[in-house]
């Protein structure tokens, strides 16, 4: 049975780079994006290697309209060169960021950027993979809890992330004849980088955890295993589905 490969966007750190580690020690193969570190992009690779698979990580501009298009291209030219196809079988939309500020307060280009990276970006980068993705294969779309509850400030990024669940569940109808899933995970808090780490801050973190079932600020690893199940044969009837992976945040 031939090795699986996944393309991930956004995966030198955080909850990407939880992802591709999960889906290494399933035996996945991972090509992944980065957007300007690579010493930390090759740091990730060579902990792939180290599991066993093949790595390799190529940079990606989630602002960029072209630079998803190029990412694609590289990704698809090196599958051939390795393998004689340049198929798949996983994309995994994760990369992106976020951005504070009160519908008040929110500038034109501050809206952009947030629509350009969450959801421009995932539309025409998925679109360019879609001739790639091997039938039965799996597209797993990252969203965030913030689509389910509000919290002031986030109102730009949200409204990008409620975009990406019903692109998702377009995606499930309009490829269910490939036999190919599209599902969204949502996370809630996450003590990462994201947003500045500011879910790592003492008080914040204090907060999240009083307002969540299980009592605490999320992590990384809460996530990438979710994503790892999701492309395992075990989850193969899920399709067209919203998962929030937030320990009960605001039930």
């Amino acid at each position: 049975m031939s090795q699986k490969t996944a393309i991930i966007t956004g995966a030198s750190r955080g909850l990407g780079k939880d992802m591709a580690l999960n889906l290494a020690k399933d035996g996945v193969n991972i090509i992944f994006s980065y957007h300007t570190n690579v010493t930390q992009a090759n740091e990730v690779v060579a902990e792939i290697e180290n599991l066993g698979q093949n790595a390799i990580a190529f940079p990606f501009d989630a602002t960029d309209f072209n630079s998803g298009q190029e990412f694609i291209a590289k990704a698809t030219k090196y599958l051939t060169e390795k393998n004689g196809s340049p198929n798949f079988d996983y994309l995994i939309n994760n990369a992106g960021t976020g951005t504070f500020n009160l519908i008040s307060d929110t500038t034109e280009d501050q809206f952009n950027n947030m629509m350009n990276i969450h959801l421009k970006s995932v539309y025409f980068l998925t679109q360019a993979a879609l001739p790639y993705l091997n039938d039965s294969g799996r597209i797993i779309n990252i969203s965030s809890g913030l689509a389910r509850f509000s919290l002031p400030g986030m109102s730009a990024y949200a409204i990008m992330k409620a975009g990406i669940e019903a692109f998702t569940r377009y995606l499930a109808k309009e490829l269910g004849t490939r036999k190919i899933t599209a599902n969204t995970i949502a996370p809630g808090a996450i003590a990462t980088d994201f947003a500045g780490g500011a879910n790592r801050d003492k008080e914040k973190a204090a907060v999240i955890a009083g307002i969540t079932a299980l009592g605490r600020v999320g992590e990384a690893e809460d996530i990438g295993g979710i994503v790892a199940f999701l492309c395992s044969e075990k989850a193969g009837w899920i399709n067209g589905q919203r998962i929030e992976v937030s320990g009960g945040m605001l039930v």
